[in-house]
């Protein structure tokens, strides 16, 4: 299936590029979330018409995200969870209870926004983790995980 990409798609292109996706991606994903038109003729030619409104509304997400992304320059978020005597986690922590913690901070954040690649913390410590704003934008922020009540 082939798509116009209304917006930058990390790993995928850039605003206008027409690319070569599965058909349950596109059809799923890019084109229910506004990310991605199908590449018909009617298409191309509207999309061409509305490129300067599609680049200017891009412009504003990044500059948005790099705004969002300044918060979170050295911003950290403590996390009490319940653990064993020698540190082991009673459950774990994942994306849901890391942006929950910096929301309740103040600065927001959507679970989907956070990105740990090693998976879950099942361990009391310091963490880094990525914070992915924009297609662009990232932010490495720490976490510290205490064991408490």
């Amino acid at each position: 299936m082939e798509v116009i990409l209304l917006e930058k798609v990390k790993n995928l292109g850039a605003l206008g590029d027409k690319v070569r996706v599965k058909p349950g991606y596109g059809r799923n994903y890019l084109v229910p979330q506004g990310k991605a038109v199908p590449a018909t003729k009617s298409n191309l030619e509207a999309f061409e018409t509305k490129r300067a409104e599609y680049q200017a509304k891009a412009d504003t997400l990044l500059a948005d995200a790099q705004a969002r992304g300044a918060k979170f320059e050295n911003a950290e978020a403590t996390i009490t969870a319940n653990a064993s005597p020698e540190g082991k986690l009673f459950g774990s922590i994942g994306p849901r209870d890391i942006a929950e913690a910096f929301t309740a901070q103040g600065i927001a954040l959507e679970k989907s926004e956070v990105i740990m690649p090693e998976g879950a913390i099942h361990n009391v410590g310091d963490y880094d983790v990525e914070v992915s704003l924009h297609a662009d934008v990232k932010a490495p922020v720490k976490v510290h995980v205490v064991a408490g009540a």
